[in-house]
């Protein structure tokens, strides 16, 4: 199975499971696909769950590049760095992206991180802050 089919093979279970909580419940899925999907990448690009409130609260999930820690097996990154591929900021699929996006925590995220994925587990927005602070969306799968 390639990583979309192992990541919507996981939701489903967790889903099924009647134990879920709306959200938090799969980062664990949402971490493995992008860490699948961001070990092919130039450079690669890890995920950490919930990295340190830098000034816009607390994201989902950072996106670092490998150089960003200090050795590759390292389960975090250098103290103080920001994700420098951005957010992800994850709801559940009650909610579309483009009212993900356009939430002032969405807004907050592109102002620090520059770059913000949002998802309802099954949809995903790339974001960028516009120039009156708005959620711009580039792309989406």
């Amino acid at each position: 199975m390639d990583a979309l089919e192992l990541y919507l093979k996981e939701v489903r279970q967790i889903h099924d499971s009647g134990a879920a909580v709306a959200e938090t419940s799969y980062y664990p899925a949402l971490a493995q696909l992008l860490n699948e999907i961001g070990s092919k990448l130039k450079p690669k690009v890890r995920c950490m769950v919930n990295p340190a409130n830098r000034g816009a609260g607390i994201p989902d999930i950072g996106l670092f590049t490998a150089d960003q820690f200090q050795k590759a097996a390292d389960l975090a990154p250098r103290q103080g760095q920001l994700p420098s591929r951005g957010v992800l900021e994850a709801k559940p699929p009650s909610q579309k992206v483009l009212e993900i996006a356009a939430t002032e925590q969405a807004k907050k995220y592109c102002g620090k991180y520059g770059l913000v994925m949002v998802t309802n587990l099954r949809e995903f927005l790339l974001v960028i802050q516009g120039e009156n602070a708005e959620a711009v969306p580039l792309e989406s799968f």
